[in-house]
C-alpha cells in the first residue's frame, strides 16, 4: 500500500499529512494560531478537512500541539496523545524541556523569554495512549505508533511498515536548533532518547523525519549512537 507524505509547515513546526488510499491522517499540531495555514495546505492538496481521519501528536510542547484544537474541530478526527503528556494538550499548559548542549542550554533560556506570550488553546485527548504499540490499520495506514521517551516522556514515533519514521523532536535538523541532523538538543533525558533510537532502529526506520528540518537517512542517527 503507497503512502503518500505530505510536509505542512505549521510555524516552526513541520507537520505531516499521510494519504493511503483508505484513509489519512495528520501528525503533530503545529505552532499556535496556524489553523488557516493547514487549511491552506488541504486546499493545494485537493483534500477536505474530513478527510483527516485522525491526529497524532509526537508530543505536548506547545509547537507541536498549538493549533490542534482548531484542527480537530475543522476535521472532526479525534486526537491521539501519550498519557504522560496529555495535560499539556487538555490543560494548556507550557513547557520547555532542558537543553543537553550548551547551545541547547542557550536556546532554552532564550525561549523562556517569550513563553509567557504563547497560549494553547484546550481540548480533550481522545486517545490516551500508552507504552504499547498502537496500529494505524484501522485508519488505512500501514504502520503503527510506538512510544519512544526521551525528549519529553510521553513522546511517540509514527514508524511506517516500509520504514519511514515520523519522530517529532527526538531528532532535529533545522538551524537555529542544529546545522545538521542528529539528535536534540533539547531532552528530559538524552539516555531514554538514545534507548527510544536503539528499538525504532531495530524496528526497520530506514527514513527519519523530524518535525523540525528535511528528512534524513537513518545512517545519521546510527553514527550518532556509536
Amino acid at each position: 500500500m503507497t503512502v503518500r507524505i505530505h510536509p505542512v509547515q505549521l510555524g516552526f513546526d513541520r507537520c505531516y499529512i499521510l494519504q493511503a488510499a483508505d484513509g489519512a491522517i495528520m501528525i503533530d499540531g503545529g505552532m499556535p494560531k496556524q489553523t488557516a495555514n493547514f487549511l491552506k495546505a488541504l486546499r493545494k492538496l485537493s483534500m477536505r478537512p474530513e478527510d483527516i481521519r485522525l491526529i497524532v501528536l509526537t508530543h505536548g510542547h506547545w509547537d507541536h500541539i498549538g493549533s490542534t484544537r482548531g484542527i480537530k474541530e475543522l476535521t472532526g478526527a479525534p486526537v491521539a496523545l501519550h498519557g504522560r503528556d496529555k495535560d499539556w494538550l487538555e490543560k494548556s499548559l507550557i513547557s520547555l524541556p532542558p537543553g543537553v548542549t550548551p547551545w541547547g542550554r542557550l536556546f532554552v533560556s532564550i525561549m523562556a523569554i517569550f513563553m509567557p506570550l504563547v497560549h494553547i488553546d484546550a481540548t480533550d485527548v481522545d486517545i490516551v495512549l500508552d507504552e504499547g504499540e498502537f496500529s494505524l490499520a484501522a485508519y488505512g495506514i500501514p504502520g503503527r505508533i510506538i512510544y519512544t521517551p526521551g525528549h519529553s516522556m510521553g513522546s511517540v514515533s509514527v514508524l511506517l511498515d516500509t520504514g519511514e519514521a515520523f519522530v517529532g523532536d527526538l531528532a532535529m535538523n533545522k538551524f537555529p536548533l542544529c546545522l545538521s541532523p542528529g539528535l536534540p538538543i533539547l531532552a528530559e533525558n538524552m539516555q531514554q532518547v538514545e534507548e527510544s533510537w536503539k528499538m525504532l532502529l531495530d524496528k526497520g526506520a530506514k527514513t527519519i523525519y523530524p518535525a523540525h528540518g528535511k528528512p534524513f537517512s537513518a545512517d545519521v542517527i546510527r553514527r550518532a549512537l556509536l
